[in-house]
């Protein structure tokens, strides 16, 4: 026998092995039960996927995530702390930071300046929530969200940050939630990807953040799992549409050849990324006819224009990506990931924080409404947030009307709405300084388990196989479901 015969034959019973354990088992039960069990057993519940495939009802059938990019500061944004203004100036004692470690940033500062919020706050809603007077949209719909002032982290630089909240590990290379959304819930819409990633563009791009596709990676999953990026200007996916004389009769035939192709090689090898690829060519020729439909906004009534902002008609822009999202997950998209740049706010934070603000403020008012008034919010979780949170002390110098924040693991805000979430709760305090958690701390893990209930799965026992490990998104270390935060 050849190396290469004894490496396909291998590489097939890996598979049977891996893959069919269940098999027989499966098949002897059917044939007890009767056909009609069998079909039983695979019923599906309200959120499209067989109740075999979740450990529970689930109360989410889609995700938006918008994620903001660079650490929002939650001082100036969502975590009130009035006294501070007393402390304008002041070194932050030692006994608050208590020896925390520091970026390069501000670790070469003799001193480490407070810097009140130089921004209005109110309560808003029934539930009392303290909101910056650069969030008046947001303001309107806090007793829709639900706020968690306590969420905490170990990663203090960008790159790992991001990657930990994303995939539940500081190294990149894991699958991301969205991943897992698709590896766990599969498809409602076979024309369109399960997982969709769109960045938005920002008005202000003074300090913008690298944004890259590992970040939406599949990961050991299989590649069919990993997000689609949807570009904002010209063709969403590149060669989607067919080349100049190039009609649809000849890229059908052209795609017919290929398939023929990799369909000898899975039979020749076994491997299931071969499967993939025949399965995304012919996603994506279906997609040529529904993703013109999708991004065509024309037929969209003027009151969505008043929902999202003026910016709907700007490509790109954080209004249009989240009409999108909502036109997405309408069309059965599982999840869909925003990334919205230039939230690292290391110096001029009167020059940025509005712009900032005035790109997500209505949007994300809108798409909340939006989702509403169309049946989809009750199966649809939003989530906001960052990476980390930002310091109370200065970057640099200090004044009223002006200054800057570094990064800040210890604490910051995140909000959620929709999805089985139970609105108007307000989880978790911090300290006078918003720099130490004192009330109901929230890991990301803890996040992530949480996220995965409303899904449907227990997040100790959604794994997946690899390199003879139970992987899985909440990592090995023991984490909680945030019960507090469900409807």
């Amino acid at each position: 026998m050849s190396l290469f015969d004894e490496y396909r034959l291998n590489m097939t019973r890996r598979h049977l092995l891996a893959r069919g354990s269940h098999l027989l088992g499966g098949a002897a039960l059917a044939s007890l039960l009767g056909q009609d069990s069998a079909t039983a057993a695979t019923a599906s519940n309200p959120s499209g996927v067989p109740l075999a495939l979740t450990h529970h009802a689930p109360k989410a059938k889609h995700v938006i995530y918008l994620h903001m990019v660079g650490g929002p500061s939650q001082l100036d944004l969502y975590d009130y702390k009035p006294v501070m203004q007393e402390w304008y100036d002041k070194d932050l004692p030692e006994s608050v930071r208590m020896g925390q470690r520091l970026t390069t940033m501000t670790s070469g500062q003799k001193r480490f300046p407070i810097a009140p919020s130089m921004y209005n706050f109110q309560q808003r809603g029934e539930c009392g929530m303290w909101v910056t007077e650069k969030l008046p949209y947001t303001a309107k719909c806090v007793d829709d969200m639900v706020f968690i002032r306590s969420m905490h982290t170990e990663a203090i630089n960008h790159e790992p940050a991001i990657s930990y909240m994303q995939t539940g590990n500081q190294l990149t290379g894991r699958p991301c939630l969205g991943s897992w959304t698709s590896y766990g819930l599969g498809s409602l819409n076979e024309d369109l990807p399960t997982f969709v990633v769109l960045v938005a563009q920002p008005r202000n791009v003074e300090q913008v953040q690298a944004i890259s596709a590992r970040l939406w990676s599949s990961g050991y999953l299989s590649g069919e799992h990993a997000g689609v990026s949807f570009r904002t200007g010209g063709d969403p996916i590149l060669y989607i549409n067919n080349p100049p004389g190039v009609p649809s009769e000849i890229r059908r035939k052209t795609l017919d050849g290929l398939q023929a192709l990799n369909r000898r090689t899975l039979e020749q090898l076994g491997d299931p990324e071969t499967r993939t690829r025949i399965e995304q060519y012919e996603l994506a020729y279906r997609m040529q006819s529904s993703v013109p439909e999708l991004v065509d906004l024309t037929q969209e009534p003027k009151s969505t224009e008043e929902l999202y902002g003026p910016d709907i008609h700007k490509p790109g822009s954080f209004a249009h990506t989240a009409l999108l999202a909502r036109r997405l997950v309408e069309r059965g998209v599982r999840f869909v990931q925003i990334y919205h740049n230039n939230w690292d706010h290391h110096g001029n934070m009167a020059g940025r924080m509005p712009d900032q603000c005035m790109d997500v403020d209505q949007p994300c008012y809108g798409l909340i409404q939006d989702l509403k008034r169309r049946g989809l919010f009750d199966e649809t979780l939003i989530i906001w947030g960052g990476e980390f949170g930002r310091t109370i002390y200065s970057q640099g110098g200090v004044s009223k009307t002006n200054y800057g924040r570094d990064h800040h693991p210890r604490c910051f805000t995140m909000w959620m709405a929709g999805g089985g979430t139970k609105g108007g709760t307000i989880h978790g305090e911090t300290d006078d300084f918003s720099y130490n958690i004192v009330k109901d701390p929230v890991h990301i893990h803890d996040f992530h388990r949480t996220v995965l209930h409303l899904l449907g799965f227990d997040g100790e026992r959604f794994t997946f196989k690899y390199q003879g490990l139970d992987q899985r998104l909440i990592g090995v270390e023991p984490s909680r479901i945030i019960s507090e935060l469900l409807a």
